[in-house]
């Protein structure tokens, strides 16, 4: 097993060494280049991915071209389009590498497997699910109860490696405020 997924489990779930060797087998590696797709919009989405080492984002597009940045996943951390995920079915959003990363791949039919043979695993999944859950509800909430000063300063507290990592574009979409909001906020600092 790949010892990033290994410290990400630590505390979640004990497994035997037979269990460790199936998780690792189900886990496949890829190696991705900066800016590229994993996923088209209209795919269906075959993967959760987990990062070691870069960054991903699920977003969406309108019919003119302009982007809307749904969720970010960093290192230690798992994620894909999830309704496309759960109901395979064509994906409104699309995945994108923002760095060159390397990833593990979990397809829905080894993700069954772990349920079926690995107790314990999909009550940690589900757990990971909620909190991602929640998170995605906050972000929701802050771009109705928060200005751009306030979301900006909280990313700050939550997530500072974000700003010296990601463009500005992406950033400034991830918030909701333009990219020349942004820069007025970060200049103020």
């Amino acid at each position: 097993m790949h010892p990033a997924l290994k410290k990400y489990l630590e505390g979640k779930i004990i497994l035997s060494s037979q269990q460790e060797q199936l998780v690792g087998n189900c886990f496949k590696p890829l190696v991705t280049k900066r800016n590229q797709i994993l996923l088209q919009k209209g795919n269906t989405a075959k993967y959760i991915y987990f990062v070691v080492k870069g960054c991903l984002r699920v977003f969406l597009t309108t019919e003119d071209g302009s982007e809307s940045t749904r969720f970010l996943i960093f290192e230690g951390r798992m994620g894909t389009a999830f309704p496309s995920f759960i109901l395979q079915q064509p994906s409104q959003a699309a995945i994108q590498t923002l760095e060159a990363s390397h990833l593990l791949m979990l397809s829905n039919t080894d993700r069954q497997r772990l349920y079926q043979e690995v107790p314990g695993w999909e009550t940690m999944d589900r757990k990971g699910i909620e909190l991602d859950y929640i998170a995605s509800i906050e972000r929701i909430e802050s771009f109705i109860t928060m200005d751009a000063k306030a979301r900006y300063d909280s990313l700050m507290q939550q997530h500072p490696q974000m700003l010296q990592r990601l463009p500005a574009k992406i950033i400034a979409d991830y918030l909701g405020i333009s990219k020349e909001t942004l820069s007025r906020l970060k200049s103020k600092r």
